[in-house]
């Protein structure tokens, strides 16, 4: 491992963090905005239909979120503290109970449909629900929880959001921490009969904004369309929430000039509504960097830039991660004296990955031969399913402080869209693994669930050089993890499943990390070489294989 220079003066908040914190970022789709004022609470309950593999179950589904209760053309719009609760009846518990489950996960996909001026279309709400007790009696119930896709709306009129089907997985486990058998069982509700006129969630007016001023959330200048052609962007269509163009002489990740391309902010005309990206900052952090700004960062926020490789095992190739901003809030650091006479300093943090207002990584595209023969070209994108957290134990030694790093974070693997020898394949819009990316996790009982776990280990040498992987200085982050299959992949009734999960999926895929220097984004005077003048990571780290 190279040697890093730490920073000679850590600002309070890295001290209080002892620069043994840690940052990751490879890889749903979550925006940064928080909800207007003057807003309403949704409280759904419908009922639902749910196919279990032993069967039909009745299930009753409650949806609730903070919507806001009016917006202007051009602002965002967000549903906040959104969560899903599924109550199953007490035969589906009976059903865990005899397969000797103790405690059950819960992760969910609910589709929500929205509409505005008789264009519509679906956009997924990701929740993921903690370990819960089977009832020895009784009904199952589980509550998951997430964010979801922020909306922009480029015309006035009625915005309406609908529950839709609703796509469930669930691990049990025994009580001893280790899976059933079947480890995992998938269940498909969808709105029952009796759902018939109650599905509707929230309708949001939308009013013109004041002429001449932008709405709140609106972007500075006009949205940028991927595409050439005007019509990308119908006027009666909700639209991104801001795609500027890039400020002269800026570059993005790839070193291309312009926007960032954003599939996941393209479609054709006249389909309805789509989901917002987020508003770029007016600054730019770093050339061939996206924005990394913390909207209201404390005393303890700290940002990073973070790229490197992950091995694609079954092609034969590894894909580049692009440049990718990490923001995490340090916990409280903890002195922990051993009964083997050693002090260590403990230190859990959470973070997540930002990319125009979402936890993800930026859209990346990889080429390879698919079966051998056949070059694959897929842009792809890496969404975060739940918390990023950070776990450091430093072992104070003198002269030199050793520190082990683990970073654990469920991210699901997405495809956009594909090529295949030069011929467009249309996966659809849903294209993503079943389950987050899956690496060995060393403490399982501890841990459960699905998750990517990488390792940085580095030494703290008195304040001057650091080497190996700490916090102030960054450093290479490496893990390994199994790609899940692939579902949802297809359009017009092609399955493309089965092709793409015997492409990718598979174990043994290495990963290599590179972290930038941190930015202590909150400290009243940053260091000079760690931040930019607008506060963003000054440090844009390099790919190492």
């Amino acid at each position: 491992m190279r040697g890093q220079r730490a920073a000679l003066r850590p600002s309070r908040a890295q001290t209080r963090g002892a620069a043994i914190a840690a940052l990751v970022a490879l890889a749903p789709l979550l925006p940064a905005a928080a909800v207007a004022l003057g807003s309403h609470e949704v409280d759904t309950r419908l009922p639902y239909l749910c196919t279990l593999p032993s069967g039909p179950q009745s299930a009753t589904v409650r949806i609730r979120a903070t919507v806001p209760d009016r917006a202007t053309v051009g602002e965002t719009i967000e549903a906040a503290d959104v969560s899903t609760t599924l109550e199953l009846p007490a035969a589906v518990a009976a059903e865990l109970t005899a397969l000797e489950a103790a405690t059950v996960r819960m992760e969910t996909t609910l589709t929500v449909g929205v509409g505005q001026n008789g264009g519509s279309t679906d956009v997924t709400w990701l929740g993921t629900a903690q370990p819960a007790a089977v009832p020895a009696e009784g009904p199952l119930t589980l509550t998951s929880t997430g964010d979801v896709p922020a909306l922009t709306t480029g015309t006035a009129g009625d915005l309406t959001l609908t529950a839709g089907n609703l796509a469930v997985g669930l691990a049990p486990s025994k009580a001893d921490g280790t899976p059933t058998g079947p480890a995992s069982l998938s269940v498909s509700c969808v709105p029952g009969p009796d759902a018939e006129g109650r599905t509707l969630l929230a309708g949001i007016p939308v009013t013109p904004g004041s002429t001449g001023t932008p709405s709140p959330g609106a972007p500075s200048t006009p949205p940028t369309a991927p595409s050439s052609s005007p019509a990308s962007f119908p006027s009666s269509s909700v639209i991104p929430s801001g795609q500027p163009s890039t400020p002269a002489g800026r570059e993005n990740a790839d070193g291309s000039a312009g926007a960032p391309r954003d599939p996941a902010s393209v479609s054709d005309a006249g389909k309805g509504p789509r989901v917002a990206t987020g508003n770029a900052p007016a600054t730019a952090a770093h050339p061939k960097a996206p924005p990394c700004v913390t909207e209201k960062p404390t005393s303890t926020s700290l940002s990073a830039y973070i790229t490197g490789y992950s091995n694609v095992r079954k092609l034969d190739g590894a894909s580049l991660i692009p440049v990718s901003c990490v923001q995490l809030e340090q916990g409280e650091p903890v002195i922990d004296f051993r009964p083997d006479g050693t002090i260590h300093l403990l230190q859990k943090s959470e973070g997540s990955l930002r990319y125009q207002g979402r936890k993800q990584s930026p859209p990346f595209t990889s080429t390879f031969l698919t079966f051998g023969f056949a070059p694959t070209t897929a842009t792809l994108v890496l969404e975060q399913a739940g918390p990023l957290t950070v776990e450091s134990d430093v072992l104070l030694v003198f002269p030199d402080n050793i520190a082990e790093t683990y970073i654990r974070v469920p991210l699901v693997l997405r495809v956009l869209d594909a090529e295949v020898n030069g011929t467009p394949l249309d996966v659809g819009p849903n294209c993503r693994t079943v389950t987050p990316l899956a690496s060995p996790e060393p403490q399982p009982a501890k841990y459960p669930g699905d998750h990517l776990v990488l390792l940085g280990k580095g030494q703290l040498l008195n304040g001057t050089d650091a080497t190996g992987y700490v916090l102030t200085s960054g450093g290479p982050l490496t893990g390994e993890v199994t790609v899940p299959a692939f579902k949802g992949c297809g359009a017009g009734g092609e399955n493309l499943d089965r092709l793409l999960t015997a492409s990718i999926s598979g174990p043994g895929n290495h990963i290599r990390q590179i972290q930038g220097q941190t930015c202590a984004v909150g400290v009243e005077v940053p260091t000079e070489g760690q931040c930019t003048a607008d506060r963003q990571p000054y440090v844009v780290p390099k790919p190492e294989r």
